[in-house]
């Protein structure tokens, strides 16, 4: 199982898969938003989402956990 990471602190603005839907490599799962500007934060392997740990809104700092692909 791998965990999708934050790579900046910000809020979530955007999650666009759900547990149970099946990712490719490079496949964007959420979308965060930092001084006006949106990264999107992808999937680093073929998988499905396990577990998605945030919630629209929610603010992460760098390195925090998002979701878990397996």
């Amino acid at each position: 199982m791998s965990e999708v990471k934050a790579s900046m602190a910000g809020s979530v603005w955007k999650i666009i898969v759900a547990e149970g839907d099946s990712v490719t490599n490079g496949q964007d799962i959420i979308i965060l938003e930092s001084m006006k500007m949106e990264i999107p934060i992808a999937a680093e392997e073929d998988g499905t989402v396990k577990e998605i740990k945030v919630a629209e809104g929610d603010f992460v700092n760098e390195g925090d956990v998002l979701a878990f692909i397996e």
